[in-house]
């Protein structure tokens, strides 16, 4: 099995037996968004925080 695939079949076996689609879905989600998140860290794909607060700033206008 794939490291995707056994990635996915752990989040869905740690979730609670009543669960919905809609909530394993969305917990598929996060756990791929914090793994994108991670990876971009890794490879120095990240702003300071000024430059969010600058950025923020910006589209507040």
């Amino acid at each position: 099995m794939s490291a995707v695939k056994e990635k996915m079949a752990d989040v869905i076996q740690n979730q609670p037996e009543d669960s919905t689609y809609e909530e394993i879905l969305r917990e598929l989600a996060f756990e791929q968004m914090i793994a994108s998140g991670l990876r971009d860290s890794r490879e120095g794909k990240t702003i300071s925080n000024d430059e969010m607060k600058r950025r923020l700033s910006a589209w507040q206008k």
